[in-house]
């Protein structure tokens, strides 16, 4: 079957749901050191709040990749999972930054704070994988840079609003601070908005999204319908017979997802002490600082998708990939140096080069090594890439954090040197055609 090609706005409709997913995620990784913090969660012990969304992602994803290859429905085969996640999301959403409001002591409120962690970030990966998995399903190989270009596009926008909001509420008056072990108003409103957004996007992507029919889909990708009457292959053989692509990529996720874990923990504390002069939790300087690091997340985005449309004038994607890199690992190491927070700006939009490569390469690269069977769980699979080094980051966080001095500025440069190692890494990534 020769492979059709989609028009642009079929490719974004595609993608659309994952702006509202993205809002949801943004809101998670620029606000949860701030509630655990004014919780009364220790610095020191930060990072291991962080290893739960990660967990969970390389448990879920999985899991969503492997069930959903088999499913069918008359909503599609990827579709009933980003529905049945957006819901839970949306719920735990409301609940998330009212830890603090329901009279327990700091243990409690500690407790219920991680379990709603835990089930946002469960139900966030079961809405978010399926959007990868669509663009593999739907999208030829000739497409795909540009359809995973589109959903980074989005995904940015997304992450652009999610972290402006606090910000922007704290504008119109909103209460940017609140009784001490209380989340201040601005990120509850945030969390609202960003919930009521997520069910809005997910249903449009439903309704606008019709997915493949199985016989078309195992014409689309030459797969053989006989071979699926076998018994599946479980997930270890997958991952013995995944193509060299698979692991040489994940070489350069492992340092890339482990320099951004550390900026998502450490930035409130970092710039709250280097440019407000304070590291107390319940004060106005560091409340205010935590707004301002949703401006600055913000400012990655941007970056991100300005750099996104540079990407595809490299002739060389690896390339792009080094350079992308290299400019992330100075934006990073340049925090350290700016205590000025609008000079924290220009670091912010180098970063957001990096993230622009990181959400676009890896899985162009890999989608072009794989056939059309089992990838639903080829790219679950992927995303333990993602996951394992975030938890190895999370649970070494703390004593990486003693090393360098304490001073949670200081975990800048070591994202910045795990950068340059990715970078070095890319050398070694197979082309999956060549494979």
């Amino acid at each position: 079957m020769q492979k059709a090609k989609l028009t642009f706005w079929q490719m974004w409709n595609i993608s659309f749901g994952f702006f509202g997913v993205q809002i949801a995620y943004s809101l998670q990784n620029a606000n949860i050191s701030r509630i655990f913090a004014t919780l009364g969660a220790d610095p020191h012990d930060l990072s291991f709040f962080w290893i739960l969304p990660p967990l969970m992602g390389l448990i879920v994803q999985p899991l969503v990749g492997k069930y959903s290859d088999r499913t069918w429905t008359r909503l599609g085969r990827r579709i009933p999972y980003l529905f049945l996640g957006s819901i839970i999301a949306i719920a735990v959403m409301c609940m998330l930054p009212n830890a603090g409001n329901f009279g327990l002591a700091v243990s409690g409120a500690m407790i219920f704070g991680l379990i709603s962690l835990m089930l946002l970030d469960t139900s966030i990966n079961v809405a978010m994988q399926p959007f990868k998995m669509l663009v593999g399903d739907m999208v030829n190989e000739e497409q795909k840079g540009q359809a995973y270009s589109i959903q980074s596009f989005l995904c940015n926008a997304g992450s652009l609003v999610g972290y402006l909001f606090p910000f922007i509420f704290a504008w119109f008056g909103i209460a940017n601070t609140a009784p001490e072990g209380q989340v201040p108003d601005t990120v509850k409103y945030a969390f609202y908005i960003g919930a009521a957004i997520l069910i809005l996007c997910v249903l449009f992507t439903t309704f606008k999204v019709k997915e493949m029919p199985p016989k078309e889909y195992a014409e689309f990708h030459g797969i053989d319908p006989d071979k699926k009457e076998e018994k599946a292959p479980g997930m270890l053989t997958l991952l013995k017979d995944a193509p060299k692509t698979f692991w040489t990529v994940g070489i350069v996720q492992f340092f890339c997802w482990a320099a951004f874990l550390y900026m998502w923990t450490y930035t409130n504390g970092a710039i709250a002490d280097t440019c407000w002069g304070t590291t107390n939790v319940a004060s106005e300087g560091y409340q205010t600082a935590g707004n301002w690091v949703g401006v600055l997340f913000a400012v990655q985005a941007v970056g991100s998708m300005l750099w996104a449309l540079v990407i595809p004038k490299f002739k060389d994607i690896k390339v792009a990939y080094v350079v992308s890199l290299l400019i992330g690992a100075v934006g990073f190491a340049s925090v350290f140096f700016l205590h000025n927070q609008y000079a924290l700006i220009v670091s912010f939009l180098l970063i957001g080069a990096a993230w622009a490569a990181m959400l676009a390469v890896p899985f162009t690269l890999l989608t072009n090594s794989l056939s059309g069977e089992h990838i639903g769980t080829y790219l679950g699979l992927f995303n333990g890439t993602i996951c394992l080094p975030q938890i190895a980051a999370a649970a070494c966080g703390g004593l990486v954090l003693k090393l360098v001095g304490g001073a949670q500025v200081s975990m800048f440069l070591v994202a910045g040197v795990l950068l340059v190692l990715g970078a070095l890494s890319v050398r070694f990534v197979k082309d999956g055609k060549k494979a």
